[in-house]
């Protein structure tokens, strides 16, 4: 389902932001890229499909965010 509304989308949008790490989404990944429209690629873990191996400047792990959106004890 991403993929058709990623597809649908694409003249709504300038940059897009994928979610996942397993290489389902490699194609649109791939397509984006050669597009000038992939911003990043967010995985869940360190290790990631080794399909996605040729975007890892795009990679960022989800780890990352952690101190970013930790819930701030009052």
């Amino acid at each position: 389902e991403l993929v058709l509304h990623a597809m649908i989308e694409f003249p709504n949008y300038n940059k897009a932001i994928i979610v996942g790490g397993d290489g389902d989404f490699y194609c649109l990944v791939e397509y984006l890229d050669q597009k000038k429209k992939l911003l990043k690629v967010i995985v869940p873990n360190r290790k990631y499909s080794s399909l996605l191996r040729k975007f890892r400047n795009y990679i960022v792990h989800v780890g990352d965010f952690k101190n970013k959106v930790k819930k701030k004890r009052e």
